[in-house]
């Protein structure tokens, strides 16, 4: 990864189809927003979205992808570098061009233009470097980050990480609201969702993944599975295996099909 993304993108994946099968994904709640680059087959055509940070699963066939190029930004980055706030995009998927006018347009035809991904990497470098330089860091992303820290570490309850960080919950809420896309407790939920699924790939004790992961119980564990994810823990195992699905990474807010070819960038 560049320099220059390294500071506000934390994964980036470069995807394309293998056996002429199409590209799947599946995206589960991370608190991340994502910009997707995509090349579209039949000729040189393809287009730049941003994906929001989701509140529930979302599985979806991209019918037609030549290839993807998916830069997950760091949570409380997305903001100032797309500039608009986090929470106008949760549950979307907004052509970039909606956001920046005709700079997202013409971003675009400059990736198409770009010869290898490299050159891909280096423009998108470029324009966030850009945009970094044309506006600033509010507070409100500061202390969203440090929640995130927080909350991905080992502190569970979000009035604790307002205490420790000097501030109310409701300014915590507000913080997160424009900054990340999605409410502390939200963002706690999809932590502890990311942490079974990661535990589920190499254990089937139900029970122990769940204290684990920071549930109360398996109960509590199945219960946030059927409302985030659509499925209970184990039917969403099985269909990633019957799938092919590598799931559990949260990176780029997606597990990928095996007939995807997918490298890692950084």
């Amino acid at each position: 990864m560049t320099s220059s993304l390294s500071r506000f993108v934390e994964d980036i994946r470069a995807v394309v189809p293998v056996a002429g099968r199409a590209i799947q994904v599946e995206w589960l709640p991370n608190g991340r927003t994502t910009l997707v680059f995509r090349v579209i087959e039949e000729g040189r055509k393809g287009d730049v979205h941003v994906a929001g940070p989701r509140t529930r699963a979302l599985f979806k066939d991209a019918k037609g992808v030549a290839q993807a190029v998916m830069l997950q930004f760091k949570p409380g980055w997305s903001a100032p570098l797309l500039g608009v706030a986090a929470n106008a995009l949760t549950d979307r998927t907004v052509p970039l061009e909606e956001i920046w006018g005709r700079p997202g347009s013409d971003l675009c035809q400059e990736l198409l233009a770009a010869r290898g991904l490299p050159e891909v990497l280096d423009r998108l470098s470029h324009a966030f470097a850009l945009r970094a330089q044309q506006t600033s860091e509010p507070a409100s992303a500061r202390l969203a980050r440090r929640a995130v820290r927080l909350l991905e570490g080992d502190e569970v309850r979000v009035e604790s990480v307002a205490e420790r960080l000097g501030v109310t919950a409701r300014h915590l809420r507000r913080a997160f609201a424009e900054s990340v896309g999605i409410g502390p407790k939200d963002f706690a939920r999809s932590v502890r969702l990311q942490r079974a699924v990661r535990r589920a790939a190499t254990s089937k004790d139900w029970a122990h993944i769940a204290a684990d992961a920071g549930y109360y119980d398996q109960a509590h564990l199945i219960a946030d599975f059927r409302e985030l994810v659509g499925l209970t823990p184990g039917a969403f195992l099985k269909r990633a295996r019957d799938r092919g699905v590598r799931s559990g990474s949260g990176e780029a807010g997606a597990g990928l099909h095996d007939t995807t070819e997918r490298r890692r960038i950084g």
